[in-house]
């Protein structure tokens, strides 16, 4: 059996990380001064829009300090128990991530439903201070995350978190200017309603990725009919088969198969194969762990998948 591994151990991974727990704690900082901020401004202009939007900072705040706390957890190193170390558990957060903005997107659904058929008399000038205000705190860590965005799922659903924030804040801040010099209350339900729709298309993209990912779905990006064909060419090489792919994380994917060669080569000709094969996949799939049996007239199940 043949084993193909890239190891990347440089300095810039780790000021990286670093990079990103920074910013993740300070989105957090602000996020929980937001919240308290929104409270006091919702009962004092009685804006149920306010205390709306406290609500979601206050479930954000959580969202965006797991975000930090799992991504610590996964620049842990491998252990004999948790031989592929903890990147996992960056999707595991995606996925509750994604699950709790749709739980919020309904609530605030039904919440702004009420207020449509309900509209209730506000102080729209403290609303629209407060509002700005939280504006402000959001796009500051907005921008703090938004270079790391793509960084992982995790990251990335902490940013749509904060960015759900930054829209319903200017929902808010709208909804305040229009209440307080045109008396106009239904125009904020129905930006809420506009913004949660843009919430749920952004979340469902996230959780279906982390699903496929925990399921150890083949990514959708990789053709392994394809990949099959081009390693098939290689002349030593007569069949593949047993194959197997799927994503640790996100960003990185494993392939593992069994190759069954022409000839029944020596093992030291076979590391030679290897390293063709390792570079056609990385080359031409983007994939850098690898897990190759070789064969020679051994397997009578020839078929892809096993």
């Amino acid at each position: 059996m043949g084993h193909g591994h890239k190891h990347h151990h440089s300095g810039s991974s780790g000021n990286s990380g670093q990079q990103t727990n920074r910013s993740l704690l300070l989105a957090t900082f602000l996020n929980a001064v937001i919240t308290i901020v929104e409270i006091a401004g919702g009962l004092l202009s009685n804006s149920f829009a306010l205390l709306s939007d406290a609500l979601h900072n206050f479930s954000d705040t959580i969202a965006v300090f797991l975000a930090y706390i799992t991504n610590k957890i996964s620049q842990r190193k491998p252990t004999t128990q948790k031989t592929f170390g903890f990147k996992r558990v960056e999707i595991l957060a995606a996925m509750l991530n994604g699950i709790t903005l749709v739980v919020i997107c309904i609530y605030i659904f039904i919440e702004a439903w009420h207020r449509l058929k309900n509209p209730e008399p506000i102080n729209g000038l403290i609303m629209t201070i407060v509002a700005v205000i939280g504006l402000i705190a959001n796009f500051i860590a907005v921008a703090f995350l938004q270079p790391l965005k793509d960084k992982n799922l995790n990251v990335k659903a902490a940013y749509l978190h904060l960015i759900g924030d930054t829209l319903s804040s200017i929902v808010v801040v709208i909804g305040g200017i229009v209440i307080y010099w045109f008396h106009i209350l239904w125009l904020d339900p129905v930006l809420t309603f506009i913004i949660g729709l843009y919430i749920l298309k952004e979340t469902w993209d996230i959780i279906k990725q982390a699903y496929l990912i925990l399921l150890q779905a083949t990514p959708p990006e990789l053709d392994l009919n394809r990949l099959k064909l081009a390693l098939e060419t290689l002349p030593e090489i007569e069949n593949i088969h047993h194959v197997h792919a799927w994503k640790l994380t996100d960003s990185r994917i494993h392939f593992e198969c069994h190759i069954d060669l022409k000839k029944d080569f020596l093992l030291s000709e076979t590391e030679k194969i290897l390293f063709k094969i390792k570079d056609l996949l990385r080359d031409e799939f983007s994939i850098e762990h690898t897990t190759i049996q070789f064969e020679y007239n051994c397997c009578n199940d020839k078929s892809m998948i096993y």
